[in-house]
């Protein structure tokens, strides 16, 4: 495990995509061949590691991003947009020959169900700009789907790693072993061990731990999420209500929310329940980010961006 450099809060590292999101709010899906009115139109940042990044630093952690971006207009703005969240970009590096990742995001009026269209951004680079120096200062690393398979490139693998791994995309190639925190959706978990044939979140989490993950934690939306630590108690938390515009991004709050409250020190229960709480307050807002909220210096006690959108109340 490695241990911060510096006095403050733990280093948090972000290893992964970075995107520009266009989210539309429509009543329903479009048919072939239509024209739809957006009821809405916002362009945010997105991607999992990127806006678990921005979760983290809004509750106060000391956060840094590493990922790659095109040398364009839209990799001007995914830095820009993390930069004043306080992230440490000085490990992104550019890319010449391949645009930043993008996505376009249609979402129903119910906030239940969204479809993207994402092209993918450049292959990721550890080899330069300050990434090494912040993997080796990182009191904890968390991978997304593109993370992972870059860290697994460096020369001892992410053995030195405190390593968090976010699995809600595939990640075919991933091995549990030496994963420190393993936080896949239940859906995805049940699919890496369908072997099983169970949907039983504490049979699925117990085959994650044996197939070594030290800290397991699958969230499942409206149902919560489900814990196995240490102590090899099974907990599971409920979801919080929410004011739910849309779920987009909101596993990615919960993973920086529950990286940041462990990295301070919190136990598992109580981490697991300010995540499920910041994670259901961003379903407040339409796109993945603006409705992030922000920890106030008392505690983990959370409030809301006013430029948050409201809309139905569901249970998240």
């Amino acid at each position: 495990m490695n241990a911060p450099k510096s006095d403050g809060p733990p280093l948090l590292v972000f290893v992964g995509a970075a995107t520009t999101d266009a989210i539309a709010l429509v009543e329903k899906y479009p048919h072939p061949d239509s024209r739809t009115v957006a009821e809405e139109l916002v362009h945010a940042g997105g991607g999992p590691a990127a806006t678990a990044a921005v979760a983290a630093a809004r509750a106060g952690a000391r956060a840094a991003f590493i990922g790659s971006v095109g040398a364009d207009a839209d990799g001007d703005r995914i830095i820009a947009d993390l930069s004043a969240e306080g992230v440490d970009v000085s490990a992104v590096s550019r890319s010449t020959g391949h645009p930043s990742g993008t996505s376009i995001i249609v979402v129903t009026r119910s906030g239940s169900s969204r479809a993207i269209i994402t092209r993918p951004g450049p292959p990721l680079d550890l080899g330069g700009n300050n990434a090494r120096a912040l993997l080796s200062e990182a009191a904890w690393v968390h991978a997304d789907h593109m993370g992972w398979p870059a860290l697994k490139t460096l020369p001892d693998g992410a053995g030195a790693l405190r390593l968090s791994v976010d699995e809600g995309n595939p990640i075919p190639e991933l091995n549990l072993r030496g994963v420190d925190l393993y936080v896949p959706s239940l859906d995805r978990l049940a699919a890496r061990f369908a072997d099983s044939r169970s949907s039983d979140p504490d049979v699925l989490l117990r085959l994650a731990k044996d197939a070594g993950a030290a800290m397991v934690v699958a969230t499942q939306g409206s149902r919560g999420c489900w814990g196995l630590g240490p102590d090899k108690a099974v907990i599971h938390v409920p979801a919080s209500a929410a004011n739910i515009r849309s779920t987009l991004g909101a596993g990615d709050v919960f993973h920086g929310i529950l990286l940041t409250s462990l990295a301070a020190g919190t136990g598992l229960q109580e981490a697991m329940e300010y995540a499920g709480e910041a994670a259901a307050k961003s379903c407040e807002a339409l796109d993945g980010r603006s409705g992030i909220p922000r920890r106030t210096p008392a505690g983990m006690s959370w409030t809301v961006p006013t430029n948050r959108t409201q809309g139905q109340t569901h249970a998240e």
